[in-house]
């Protein structure tokens, strides 16, 4: 394919004109785009003059998106549309329901989605010369956008020379006007940038660990773009720390005033670290609960359980799972062949929450404040067990241990690098399971459950 921008598109638009003038129906025609390098049709032109044929604006529009498509059959799609245009169809492109129209549509919108991720994911990279400093960048488009971007990279940019480079084609500013190259089909392995720690630090700073939503941003940061983007190599690392910076967070916003940590004892063992709780002012839960329900179990225990939250039977007695949700899990238990002595049981947040319904206590999901304020808790018990393995029972176990991005939609199903080395998997809680109102997705949860116990048991 040529460098030069639109060349081709020039072209295939030329011989679609005279196509047109000669009366060409689309299957009359045949699109050779293994000669684009000679032009669309190889030595098959059509005619030496050029005709002179109205075409609506928002077609040459469209078919200027879509030529940069990476699916060869655009050419016949767009002369297959251009000759219904000019055959009475004059308003073709208003019916978006005409299966061309359509599939044109969605590949005008795949290059416009594709051009916008090479807007946001192209990373320049500092060099120098014989010139002196030259920018470099090379990122990987799925279609062949760079021509769409370039007048908004020589605005934006116009003050430094740079080079981007893409597998197609590569496009230059020297400082005064835009020229076309050939493209590279891997990334140049000696390009060092020593501005890039930079960047990640000032990433790290505007991260905000609190709205991390991970299905939305691999949706819109996908996979494939991170080996160009320097911050994608510490975004592991930050949201493993999310929770806890989440919990610093909200420590000092309106409402919140202290943590767990403030009451940690000077000697934290699992007896001085229970005894302590006992007084955990944290966060508001404690007004309302009889006690606070910390954790039991071996202090070595292999094997750590956590869940969501004490029920009414657990905050009544100060002991975790002891109320329905307990009485499945220990089913669970009793299939698999665990037993509850050798478990270390606890919960991510140790009072219970609660809406009085006359006399009755309706359980209430603990929200992210009340969450964080507790986690130095469920942080400091793994430190005292150090279990090898731990399974999180429902989404606010998961998202204490794993991050405010936790779904069990995504998350649950593979082991996950957990605090102190252990290893995590995720489970549903058995509350969520008995509260389903059908029987055969009560069942199917079930079967779940038991599966990531025996899992965590073979582990």
């Amino acid at each position: 394919m040529s460098i030069e921008p639109f060349q081709t598109f020039n072209d295939w638009r030329r011989d679609a004109r005279l196509f047109l003038q000669e009366g060409r129906a689309p299957d009359q025609v045949y699109w050779n785009v293994d000669t684009l390098q000679s032009g669309l049709f190889g030595t098959e032109r059509a005619g030496t003059g050029e005709a002179t044929i109205l075409i609506p604006k928002e077609f040459i529009a469209l078919a200027r998106t879509v030529s940069c498509h990476s699916d060869e059959t655009k050419w016949s799609m767009l002369y297959a549309a251009l000759w219904r245009i000019k055959n009475g169809e004059k308003h073709l492109l208003a019916l978006s329901n005409d299966p061309l129209v359509r599939k044109l549509r969605l590949m005008e919108k795949a290059v416009r989605r594709d051009a916008h991720k090479a807007k946001a994911f192209i990373r320049f990279r500092l060099t120098r010369d014989e010139e002196g400093e030259h920018y470099i960048a090379w990122h990987k488009p799925d279609h062949d956008v760079l021509p769409l971007i370039a007048g908004f990279f020589g605005r934006r940019f116009a003050v430094m020379r740079w080079t981007i480079l893409t597998p197609l084609r590569a496009l230059h500013w020297d400082g005064e006007e835009l020229s076309w190259g050939p493209g590279m089909l891997e990334a140049p392995a000696d390009i060092e940038d020593r501005f890039e720690d930079l960047w990640r630090t000032y990433y790290r700073s505007i991260f905000n660990p609190a709205r991390i939503k991970l299905k939305m941003m691999r949706r819109e940061m996908p996979v494939r773009y991170w080996q160009t983007m320097p911050e994608t190599r510490i975004i592991q690392d930050m949201l493993k720390e999310a929770p806890d910076r989440v919990a610093q967070m909200l420590k000092y916003s309106e409402g919140l005033k202290q943590s767990a940590a403030d009451f940690f004892p000077e000697m934290r063992t699992l007896d001085s670290l229970r005894e302590a709780a006992k007084s955990c002012e944290a966060c508001p839960l404690y007004k309302g609960a009889t006690c606070t329900v910390f954790g039991t179990g071996p202090a070595e225990a292999p094997i750590m359980f956590v869940g969501e939250q004490p029920g009414d039977e657990e905050d009544k007695a100060g002991l975790p799972f002891i109320g329905p949700a307990g009485q499945m899990l220990d089913q669970a238990l009793k299939i698999t062949g665990v037993f509850r002595k050798d478990l270390y049981m606890t919960n991510a947040v140790k009072h219970f929450k609660y809406k009085l319904r006359g006399v009755e206590r309706e359980h209430r999901t603990p929200d992210k404040r009340e969450t964080a304020a507790c986690r130095p808790w469920l942080m400091a018990e793994i430190e005292a067990v150090k279990p090898q393995t731990i399974l999180t029972l429902g989404v606010t176990a998961g998202r204490a241990l794993l991050g405010p991005g936790f779904t069990m939609k995504t998350d649950r199903g593979r082991w996950h690098d957990g605090p102190e080395g252990a290893k995590v998997r995720c489970s549903y809680h058995p509350a969520a399971i008995l509260r389903s109102p059908d029987a055969a997705v009560r069942e199917e949860l079930f079967a779940a459950l038991c599966e990531d116990i025996a899992l965590v048991k073979a582990a």
